[in-house]
């Protein structure tokens, strides 16, 4: 039976909308526990699936696991929108590769976190586990959560993530709203090839979280991409029109 973490918001609130995570390379369910509680908070009701391996599962697989995964949150009503799908790293390339195939699950938006790059540069990492912390992260709680994890893999991003699922995600011209979220350390992202996906959407948006690194979501600015994710979901919620505007600022 598949299995999920389930983040659900304040007793009494109304759910404003639903977030599906997909997990990137050597990740958990438990990666994105600070992520899950944050957006719950902001009463948003917030699953989180298992990564995928894009080695053995094709994206048919893996839309059929999100459709199943957004259907089994629905209450009476049926899922409560908008829906939106969350991929890190493998996982944003899988989601980003999928706005393009019918059928399967329909998000009304989604969020890219940390995109590997495509060409051979940005492939690889070096070969300790304390060098792949330090590519993907600095933060001292993530590095611990992901040390004493004995279900992450390490070494996985290592593992290349397949260059159909990489070209499908940068060469789709979707018009499903999307933010595209890289921290400007990461030494596995394709800057210059995401401000180009970024333009080639009609409906995106290129965030840059500075001093972050691959794990985008995890590192130290995590309560700023936090923020930022939830910002979207709001801007979502309001037809793409965002809800504050800054007239005048002295910083």
């Amino acid at each position: 039976m598949t299995q999920y973490s389930d983040y659900f918001g304040p007793e009494g609130l109304r759910v404003r909308g639903t977030v599906l995570v997909v997990p990137g390379r050597g990740e958990t369910r438990s990666t994105y526990t600070r992520f899950g509680r944050r957006l719950a908070a902001d009463a948003y009701r917030v699953r989180v699936i298992d990564a995928p391996d894009l080695d053995t599962e094709d994206l048919a697989a893996l839309a059929a696991r999100l459709s199943e995964a957004a259907e089994d949150t629905g209450a009476d009503d049926g899922v409560v929108r908008p829906l939106v799908l969350v991929g890190a790293d493998s996982g944003a390339a899988a989601v980003a590769a999928l706005l393009d195939r019918e059928p399967g699950v329909r998000p009304d938006a989604v969020v890219l976190a940390g995109l590997p790059g495509r060409s051979p540069g940005t492939a690889a990492t070096a070969g300790s586990w304390d060098e792949e912390l330090d590519v993907r992260t600095s933060c001292p709680a993530h590095r611990g959560a992901l040390t004493e994890d004995p279900e992450v893999r390490r070494g996985s991003l290592d593992e290349a993530v397949p260059e159909a699922v990489l070209g499908a995600a940068y060469d789709s011209e979707t018009a499903v709203p999307t933010l595209l979220l890289v921290g400007d350390a990461d030494p596995l992202a394709d800057h210059e090839a995401l401000a180009q996906a970024a333009k080639s959407r009609a409906g995106a948006r290129l965030s840059v979280v500075h001093g972050a690194h691959h794990d985008v979501l995890n590192d130290l600015q995590h309560r700023s991409a936090a923020a930022e994710v939830v910002t979207f979901l709001e801007t979502v919620r309001n037809d793409l029109r965002p809800l504050v505007t800054v007239r005048s600022s002295a910083w």
